[in-house]
C-alpha cells in the first residue's frame, strides 16, 4: 500500500464509511450516488477503469458479493482491491475498519464502528422494554421483496421486529398473504436506489388490507451498509416509538482526520 494512498470507491458505502471516518482527502474518484463530489468513474457495475487509471488510484473499494467481478477486474489491473460483503448489522460495522484500511488507516474505521455501536446501545436503552412493533420492509415493489441482510438487525435494534426475513439472509420475494399473516404495524418502503420515492399511495392502491401504518423511509439509510445504517435505526426508532426519550440523531464525530494529499499528488 502507498503511503498516502489514493483511493478510488466503487461502491457508494464505502465512499460513506471513509468520509465519516474523516478519510475523505484520500478518496479521488468514485462511482455514482455516493455521497461525495469527488470525480466520477462511472456506475457500480460498470465503472470505467480507464477513468480509474487516469485518477492514478492505489486502491480500489468494492462492496457485496455482486460486486465480485468488478472486485476481480480491478485486481487484474493490478490495484490493491479492499472488497467487503457483509450481511448482518455486526458485519456491516466491522467492515469499516478493513474499508479504511485503504485509506492507510483502519483505527479510524474502528473508532467509527465503536462510535456507531455506542449510539445504537442508547438507542436500545430508549426502547428497552417496550413492546415491539411487528415491521414490513418492502425493499422492492414489483415484485414485492421483503428486506433482508442487516434490515431486520436495523428494525431490532429501533425496538421493532421484522419476522418475514432472517438477518443475514437475502431479501426475499412475498406475497400478499404471507405479508398479512405476519400482522405487521407498520410498513416501510425504500426500494433500492429510489431514495425517498416509496410511494405509500400505491402501496394502499394493492389493497392489502393491512392495518399497518405506511411509511417511506430514504432507502440509503436502510440499504447502504455504511454508517448511514445508524441513522437509519434513528429514523425508524421515531417511527416505532415517537414518545420514546431517543438519544438526538446520530452525527459522525470524524475527529482525526488524515491529512490531505499534497498539492503536486492532486494533479495526477
Amino acid at each position: 500500500m502507498a503511503a498516502n494512498p489514493r483511493v478510488v470507491s466503487l461502491a457508494p458505502s464505502a465512499t460513506a464509511v471513509l468520509d465519516a471516518a474523516g478519510l475523505d482527502a484520500h478518496v479521488v474518484g468514485a462511482t455514482v450516488h455516493s455521497p461525495t463530489d469527488k470525480p466520477v468513474v462511472g456506475g457500480w457495475l460498470n465503472p470505467d477503469f480507464d477513468r480509474v487509471a487516469e485518477l492514478d488510484a492505489d486502491a480500489v473499494c468494492t462492496c457485496d458479493d455482486l460486486q465480485s467481478d468488478v472486485a476481480a477486474a480491478a485486481r487484474d489491473r493490478g490495484y490493491d482491491v479492499v472488497h467487503v460483503a457483509p450481511a448482518t448489522l455486526a458485519e456491516v460495522f466491522d467492515s469499516f475498519p478493513v474499508v479504511c484500511d485503504a485509506a492507510g488507516d483502519a483505527g479510524a474505521g474502528a473508532t467509527l464502528a465503536e462510535d456507531c455501536r455506542d449510539h445504537l446501545a442508547r438507542v436500545a436503552d430508549a426502547v428497552a422494554g417496550r413492546d415491539r412493533p411487528t415491521v414490513y420492509c418492502e425493499e422492492w415493489a414489483d415484485p414485492p421483496m421483503a428486506a433482508g441482510n442487516w434490515v431486520p438487525d436495523l428494525v431490532r435494534a429501533a425496538g421493532g421486529s421484522a419476522p418475514l426475513v432472517a438477518p443475514g439472509d437475502r431479501s426475499a420475494e412475498v406475497d400478499p398473504e404471507t405479508v398479512a399473516a405476519a400482522d405487521p404495524d407498520h410498513v416501510m418502503l425504500h426500494p433500492c436506489g429510489k431514495g425517498e420515492r416509496g410511494d405509500p399511495e400505491a402501496f394502499e392502491a394493492r389493497g392489502w388490507n393491512l392495518d399497518a401504518s405506511v411509511h417511506a423511509v430514504d432507502d440509503s439509510l436502510l440499504n447502504q451498509p455504511s454508517p448511514a445504517v445508524v441513522s437509519g435505526v434513528d429514523r425508524l426508532a421515531r417511527l416505532l416509538h415517537p414518545d420514546a426519550g431517543l438519544p438526538e440523531p446520530w452525527e459522525p464525530a470524524a475527529a482525526t482526520a488524515t491529512p490531505p494529499a499534497t498539492e503536486s499528488d492532486e494533479g495526477k
